[in-house]
C-alpha cells in the first residue's frame, strides 16, 4: 500500500503545460485517471486470477541467485506442445494474456500448448547470453524439449539466441512475428551475395513489402531516438523514469500508440501496462539497461538451424522484403492485412492460428517434440 500512496503523491505533484497538444491531453487524462480513478489492486487481482504466476531462484554467473518470475499454464491436453513465449519492450508478461486461453485449447483440427512465459521485467539488466540461459532453464523445469514463440521486439534476439544455443537438443522449433535482414542482405549486394541479389532483382517487391519498407524507413529516421539513449546512457534516463511516473507514462504510452495499428487502447489497459513497470521488483530503471547490454555484448549467436516460422504484420517497425531475411530453415510464413508491433496483444485471433498451422497436423513443424504433438 505504501507504494500506491507514494505513486499518488508523486502524481499529485505533477504539473503539465497549460497549452497541450493532442498527445499532451492524452497524458493529462491518463495521469488524472492514474491518480484518482485507477485501482491497481483490482487489476493486479485480475492478473493473478488469469495468469498462474510463480517465482524461482536461479544461479546466474556474475549476478548470484536471482529470483525470477514466470507464468506457467498447462493445457488439459496431456500431449500438448510445451511453448516458451518471450515478450518484448515496453511489454511484459501481460502480453501473453490474450493468446494464453486460446493456446491451451485443444481440438480435433488444431493442437494445444502448455505455455511458459518468462518475465523480463525483473532481469532487463542481463545480457542476451545470460537471459537465454535463464529462459531455457525456466521452461526445462517442466519440459526437456520445447518450442518458442512471440519473437517480437526483444523476444526476437532472445529466442534466436536460444534457438542457436539449444536448438535441436531442447529447443526444437521457433516462431517469430518480426524478421530482421541477414548480414549483407539489407539489401542483398551484387558481389557479397550475387544469387540473392539477382533473385531480388527479378522478383521485385510486393505492395506489402513496399509499404513495409516505408514503415521501416520511418522508424529508422523518426522512431529510434529512445534506442540511442537507452543504448548509450541508460542510467540517465532510468533515474528520470524511476523518479517521475508522468515521465514513465509518456515514455511508454507514446510507444504503445505509435507501434500498433489503430488499436483502441483503453485507459485502464494502458495504466496496467505502465503500472507493471512502476511496481515491478526491479523498477522502471532496469528496462532501459537491456539496450546498453545488447550493444556492448561481443558474442553474437549463429544462425539457428531448427525449423522457423514467421508471421508478418504490416505496421511492424522493422518490415523488410521477405528475401532479405530468408534462410532455408524458415519453413512457415503468414501475411496479415492489419496489425503492428504488439501482435500477440493486437491480433491474438490471427497469431494463434499461425502457430496451430505450423505445429498442427500437416504443418511444417508437426511432431518436432518427442511424444508431444498437441493432440
Amino acid at each position: 500500500m505504501k507504494k500506491i500512496e507514494f505513486l499518488r503523491k508523486k502524481l499529485a505533484l505533477t504539473r503539465l503545460p497549460d497549452e497541450l497538444e493532442d498527445a499532451g491531453r492524452d497524458y493529462e487524462r491518463l495521469l488524472a485517471r492514474w491518480k484518482d480513478g485507477y485501482d491497481w489492486r483490482i487489476h493486479e487481482k485480475k492478473l493473478n486470477e488469469e495468469l498462474p504466476q510463480f517465482q524461482k531462484e536461479i544461479d546466474v554467473d556474475g549476478h548470484g541467485r536471482l529470483n525470477i518470475h514466470f507464468i506457467h499454464r498447462r493445457s488439459e491436453v496431456e500431449g500438448a506442445i510445451p511453448l516458451l513465449f518471450v515478450h518484448g519492450w515496453p511489454g511484459s508478461f501481460v502480453e501473453v494474456r490474450k493468446i494464453l486461453p486460446l493456446l491451451i485449447q485443444g481440438g480435433k483440427d488444431h493442437p494445444a500448448f502448455h505455455v511458459v512465459t518468462f518475465s523480463l521485467t525483473r532481469v532487463w539488466f542481463l545480457r542476451g547470453s545470460e537471459t537465454k540461459g535463464i529462459c531455457n532453464r525456466s521452461i526445462r523445469g517442466g519440459y526437456e524439449q520445447y518450442a518458442m514463440t512471440q519473437g517480437g521486439d526483444w523476444g526476437y534476439p532472445i529466442t534466436a539466441r536460444i534457438a542457436s544455443t539449444y536448438g535441436g537438443r531442447h529447443a526444437k522449433a521457433w516462431h517469430t512475428n518480426v524478421e530482421y535482414a541477414r548480414p549483407g542482405q539489407d539489401p542483398p549486394k551484387l558481389f557479397s551475395n550475387p544469387l540473392l541479389y539477382f533473385r531480388n532483382l527479378v522478383k521485385g517487391y510486393t505492395e506489402a513489402e513496399k509499404a513495409g519498407l516505408q514503415r521501416t524507413i520511418w522508424f529508422r529516421e523518426k522512431g529510434r531516438g529512445y534506442s540511442a539513449e537507452q543504448s548509450t546512457q541508460p542510467q540517465t534516463l532510468g533515474y528520470s523514469l524511476a523518479d517521475s511516473p508522468a515521465g514513465l507514462l509518456a515514455w511508454i504510452y507514446e510507444k504503445l500508440v505509435n507501434w500498433t495499428d489503430e488499436y483502441p487502447w483503453e485507459d485502464d489497459e494502458v495504466l496496467t501496462w505502465i503500472s507493471i513497470y512502476w511496481f515491478s521488483t526491479a523498477g522502471p530503471t532496469a528496462s532501459t539497461r537491456i539496450y546498453y547490454e545488447r550493444v556492448n555484448e561481443k558474442a553474437r549467436a549463429a544462425v539457428p538451424t531448427i525449423p522457423h516460422g514467421a508471421s508478418f504484420f504490416p505496421k511492424e517497425l522493422y518490415n523488410v522484403p521477405r528475401l532479405w531475411s530468408k534462410t532455408r530453415y524458415r519453413v512457415f510464413e503468414a501475411e496479415h492485412a492489419t496489425g503492428g508491433h504488439l501482435a500477440a496483444h493486437e491480433k491474438p485471433e490471427e497469431l494463434v492460428p499461425d502457430l496451430r498451422k505450423m505445429f498442427g497436423r500437416g504443418g511444417q513443424a508437426y511432431g518436432v517434440i518427442e511424444g508431444k504433438t498437441g493432440y
